[in-house]
C-alpha cells in the first residue's frame, strides 16, 4: 500500500530512475514513523526490478526475489542483536560486498536504518565507500537526527526530507493497511507516525498513552513524586514512554506558542494543566532536547532512571 504522502518522492526517483541519473547515495531524513525505511525499501525495489514502468513491477524474478528476502544484491543492515548502533564491522563487511559484481547483472543495493545509529568508527569507514562508490551501487541511509552523522557523510549523499503526514492521510493508510481499529487514538499517543502505529498493539497503547498524559500532568500539578514515576517507566517500555513524552511536550510547544493563548485541552488530554505554574516555552524545548538526548542513549550504561528523574523533575512546581 503505496503512503499517499511520499508520492512525490516516489515519483521524483522513478524519473531520476528512468533518466539514468539514479545518486549512488540517499539520505533519507524522515520524521519519526513516517515512512523512511519504506521509501527506502521501495527505491531498492525500482532499481532491482527487471521491468521497471514508474514504479517495481512486482511481478518480475528481481521483485519476486526481493519479497522473499532472498535478493544477492540486496543487503539491509541493522545494529547486531540488542545494540543500537551499526559498528565498524558491519560497515567493513558491506564495502566488501558492494565492491562485487552484481549477481542480476544490474544495481547493488544497501539500505542502512537507522543509519544516524553508525558510531564513529563506523561512520569513518563508511565515508571510504562513499568516496569511491563501485558502480551500479545504491546506498541509501534512513535518518530521523542527521546533525548525529559527519558533515562529510551529509555532503556525499543526495537527501530525500519525509515530513509526518496529515492526520486524514494517516488515518486512510492505517485503514487501507491495518483495518478498522481507533486508530486516532493510537496516534495521540505516537504523534502523526502511521508507521509506527501500525507496528503498535492496537489494544495496549492508547492504555500506555493514557498512563503517560496522566503521570505526565500530575507532574506538572506536583501530585506526582518524579522519583518514583522515573523507577516505574525506566523499568518498562522505556523507548516507547519517552516518544509519549516527546509527543506530550510537542503538543504543549504548540500550544503555548499560540500568542496569547495559555494551555488547552485537546485531542489528547489536559497538557501542562492550567492548576499550575505553566512551563515556559523555552523550556519545553530545553527538556524536549534531555528527552532526545536520552533516546539517543538507551545502548549505553547510563543511569536511565536517574537521567528520567531529572527530566520530570524540571517538570514540578519545585523546580525553580
Amino acid at each position: 500500500m503505496e503512503p499517499i504522502w511520499l508520492k512525490s518522492h516516489l515519483e521524483s526517483l522513478a524519473g531520476a530512475h528512468a533518466a539514468g541519473r539514479m545518486p549512488h547515495a540517499l539520505l533519507i531524513h524522515e520524521a519519526p514513523g513516517a515512512g523512511g525505511e519504506w521509501l527506502a525499501n521501495w527505491a531498492a525495489r525500482l532499481v532491482l526490478c527487471l521491468q521497471p514502468n514508474g514504479g517495481p513491477c512486482g511481478s518480475c524474478a528481481g521483485c519476486k526475489r526481493l519479497a522473499a528476502n532472498q535478493h544477492p544484491d540486496f543487503l539491509q543492515i541493522a545494529p547486531a542483536e540488542e545494540s543500537r548502533q551499526l559498528r565498524i564491522e558491519q560497515v567493513r563487511e558491506l564495502a566488501e560486498e558492494l565492491s562485487l559484481t552484481s549477481h542480476q547483472g544490474g544495481f547493488k543495493v544497501a539500505v542502512l536504518a537507522p543509519g544516524d545509529s553508525l558510531n564513529r568508527f563506523a561512520a569513518n569507514a563508511l565515508l571510504k565507500t562513499l568516496e569511491e562508490p563501485a558502480p551500479r551501487t545504491l546506498l541509501i541511509l534512513v535518518v530521523m537526527q542527521p546533525s548525529r552523522l559527519p558533515a562529510t557523510i551529509l555532503s556525499r549523499c543526495q537527501r530525500i526530507r519525509i515530513r509526518a503526514p496529515a492526520r486524514a492521510q494517516s488515518l486512510q493508510w492505517l485503514r487501507d493497511a491495518r483495518g478498522e481499529e481507533d486508530w486516532n487514538a493510537i496516534l495521540d499517543v505516537l504523534g502523526e507516525a502511521p508507521f509506527l502505529a501500525a507496528q503498535s498493539d492496537p489494544a495496549t497503547l492508547p492504555l500506555l498513552g493514557g498512563e503517560m498524559r496522566s503521570g505526565l500532568n500530575d507532574l506538572v500539578r506536583g501530585v506526582a513524586d518524579p522519583v518514583a514515576t522515573a523507577e516505574r517507566w525506566s523499568r518498562s517500555e522505556l523507548a516507547l514512554r519517552l516518544r509519549c513524552f516527546e509527543n506530550w511536550l510537542t503538543d504543549g510547544i504548540r500550544n503555548l506558542a499560540v500568542p496569547g493563548e495559555e494551555v488547552v485541552e485537546n485531542r489528547g488530554g489536559v497538557h501542562l494543566s492550567r492548576a499550575a505554574a505553566p512551563l515556559k516555552l523555552r523550556g519545553l524545548f530545553e527538556l524536549m532536547d534531555g528527552v532526545r538526548e536520552l533516546k539517543g542513549t538507551l545502548d549505553t550504561p547510563l543511569n536511565k532512571s536517574l537521567a528520567l528523574e531529572g527530566l520530570l523533575r524540571r517538570l514540578t512546581p519545585s523546580r525553580g
